[in-house]
């Protein structure tokens, strides 16, 4: 899957659209709710964008947003989910059909900003208010397969490694699409989204090079790389 590049990409970083989900009930989903808010369609105005609460307990952190499994989505780390257009794009040709705004079920559709290249830690201002920081790979699931309906379609995304990105909010505010992304802190680690995305999945030999990221990693993935360097530590002295 071809891919635009920021440095390539003849816009600034925006947000074209805000997207929001309501529960929808589906038959694919073992979520308590019975249903899924992945379907996600363009907002009219502004949104509030709130810190939503640890995971289990909160949901998005956009007011209006619905999490319909907080077993497995939403919570501070995983507040606010970003897509790149440019991707989007590419995935289109890549399938053949039309993919609007939304249907990855994303919150932010950005454009001229290489989401999948952003490093963990990394902050970007939204609006006069709004400060977010991103905080790992999206890792595709069965709701996700099942609402797009296509073959496959977890070890494509996989494959692709063109995840997009889950954000926390540290600052509260209100976004609207068109407002401007200033990346303000882009930390000098090699950590970004698409390397963490392929330390949790298809190379995991690149676990232990994720704890660069410090502080700002995911705890789950932190977790993960911990436990994965602790045996290689465990093999090397055997």
């Amino acid at each position: 899957m071809t891919r635009i590049s920021e440095a390539g990409s003849a816009h600034p970083p925006t947000v074209l659209t805000v997207n929001l989900g309501r529960l929808k009930p589906v038959d694919y989903t073992d979520a308590p709710s019975g249903g899924t808010g992945i379907d996600k369609r363009p907002a009219d105005g502004p949104v509030r964008v709130v810190a939503p609460g640890p995971k289990g307990e909160g949901g998005s952190g956009l007011v209006g947003d619905t999490v319909s499994d907080t077993r497995h989505h939403g919570g501070n780390d995983q507040a606010v989910y970003a897509y790149a257009r440019e991707d989007l794009d590419a995935w289109e040709r890549e399938l053949g059909r039309e993919l609007p705004n939304g249907v990855f079920g994303e919150n932010l559709t950005t454009r001229g900003l290489e989401v999948t290249g952003a490093r963990i830690g990394e902050r970007w201002r939204i609006g006069p208010d709004l400060l977010l920081e991103v905080a790992s790979a999206r890792i595709p699931c069965r709701t996700f397969a099942a609402w797009l309906g296509e073959e496959r379609w977890v070890k494509r995304f996989t494959r692709a490694a063109v995840p997009g990105a889950y954000l926390r909010v540290l600052e509260p505010g209100e976004i609207r699409a068109g407002d401007r992304i200033e990346i303000v802190r882009r930390p000098d680690h090699e950590v970004t989204v698409g390397f963490s995305f392929r330390a949790a999945t298809t190379e995991r030999a690149l676990l232990p090079r994720v704890l660069a990221a410090g502080e700002a990693l995911h705890p789950e993935l932190r977790e993960s790389a911990l436990s994965y360097s602790g045996t290689l530590s465990v093999a090397l002295e055997n």
